[in-house]
């Protein structure tokens, strides 16, 4: 099995990097004890992939982990630990942003006064204490000056996770109707010459002969599809770079039915020799 250890200090995004890896397909575990650890493996090992956090709560048996993991690797396990930290000015912020408490703040030491709880750089402090012991048991990541976007690739690359390619959607529809809600980039190809106001052209959609006939005659359609497809070959790599999953491009006219399925149709063939493409037409069963 191929197992990830996520380890480190709260407010290091421990909770970003096991939302990578379940997006990856593992199945995802936070805050486990580790004397669990080893029974968690055996009861998923139908599983080929197990992602698992631990943290400064599990403080009494943190102990216990460095041996848990050198007895998962000699049984044959791929055992690969990740441990985030970041400076404590990087973290007061963070908590600050979220207005989050620190896990540590509602434990009580023996003989603490209930009413004098812990400062959020006492917690940070006490958690990078209990936690020296294992630092050094896997990969550190600083994530102090880390964006969530660079963090997200970090673990990526430090899993062997190869990231799905982009999905680039094109989607017609009609003005009349509204805006496609998940549009991401919203294109109005109403100024092209209508097909609609040819009778015989009327019944018909962008997907048939006569009504690309028509529109490939119209230079203004072959000049918006050529703005448009240099638009998107042009930004199409910063998204992949961000990280993005999905980009939806809607293609919009009055009826949805002939300017816009042309359109999204021709774009949709252009780019399918290089990217993973869907084409959709919203108003059309």
């Amino acid at each position: 099995m191929h197992i990830v250890l996520i380890t480190g200090i709260s407010g290091s995004g421990k909770s970003v990097a096991l939302n990578v890896l379940e997006d990856a397909g593992y199945y995802c575990v936070d805050n486990l004890p580790p004397p669990l650890l080893p029974a968690l493996v055996e009861t998923v090992n139908h599983e080929s992939k197990l992602a698992v956090a631990v943290d400064a709560r599990s403080a009494e048996s943190l102990v216990e982990l460095p041996a848990n993991v050198r007895k998962l690797k000699d049984d044959g396990h791929d055992v690969r630990v990740m441990f985030l930290t970041a400076s404590t000015h990087s973290l007061v912020a963070r908590f600050s942003e979220t207005r989050r408490s620190h896990p540590l703040s509602h434990e009580l030491r023996p003989g603490e006064n209930p009413a004098s709880r812990r400062t959020l750089i006492e917690c940070i402090a006490e958690e990078r204490e209990r936690l020296s012991a294992i630092e050094q048991l896997g990969h550190v990541i600083d994530t102090s000056e880390l964006s969530a976007n660079k963090l997200r690739a970090w673990v990526r690359e430090l899993a062997q996770i190869e990231r799905a390619p982009l999905t680039l959607f094109f989607e017609s529809f009609a003005f009349k109707v509204g805006v496609p809600l998940d549009a991401d980039f919203v294109f109005d190809v109403r100024a092209v010459p209508n097909p609609y106001y040819d009778l015989t052209l009327r019944p018909l959609t962008g997907k048939d002969a006569p009504v690309i006939a028509f529109l490939e005659a119209q230079p203004s359609a072959n000049e918006m599809l050529e703005d448009i497809r240099k638009f998107i070959e042009k930004w199409l790599p910063s998204f992949k770079t961000d990280n993005r999953s999905y980009l939806t491009v809607a293609v919009g006219c009055t009826g949805g039915q002939h300017r816009s399925v042309y359109m999204a149709e021709r774009l949709g063939a252009y780019f399918s020799a290089t990217e993973r493409v869907v084409v959709r037409h919203r108003e059309q069963s």
